[in-house]
């Protein structure tokens, strides 16, 4: 067959081939592998944090109550945690992840123990810390299999 003037016998192609496409998903599937896991793991330990913030907030409003009336408020009262709520247990802060209290077993108007309690997706991806207690002289315990110096 006779070529036009000018033409050009190479083939063209545009755009890209079946093998660099499988390539470039191989590698985003590769970075997502170890990126999510590790997303996941620093979300957990923030809303932690977030959760020993809300409990000195918690521990700080009895001790005020305290230097007030001369006792911790009761496990039942009104002013106790929870039924007396700060902002940092709101849901729009770690009210979604955490859910706390004052331990009516461990507290008297002169000690208390105030409890955080992980809630939903928090509990079962925070099962090295589980449930963390501060109480009137500072001690802060944990229930899960981890160290205290990795939950606090």
């Amino acid at each position: 067959m006779p070529q036009a003037r000018g033409s050009s016998v190479a083939f063209r192609a545009d755009g890209f081939s079946l093998v660099e496409l499988m390539v470039v998903v191989a590698i985003i599937a590769i970075l997502s592998a170890i990126a999510i896991p590790s997303y996941i793991k620093h979300v957990t330990k923030t809303n932690r944090v977030a959760a020993e913030g809300c409990l000195s907030e918690y521990s700080n409003y009895m001790e005020r109550a305290y230097t007030t009336s001369l006792s911790y408020p009761a496990s039942g009262s009104s002013a106790a945690p929870p039924k007396y709520s700060l902002d940092c247990a709101t849901a729009s802060q770690t009210g979604n992840n955490y859910a706390y209290s004052l331990d009516p077993a461990t507290s008297s108007s002169s000690k208390y123990t105030l409890q955080a309690t992980p809630q939903g997706t928090q509990q079962s991806r925070d099962t090295q810390c589980g449930t963390l207690t501060l109480d009137q002289s500072g001690t802060r315990t944990k229930s899960g299999t981890g160290t205290l110096d990795e939950c606090w």
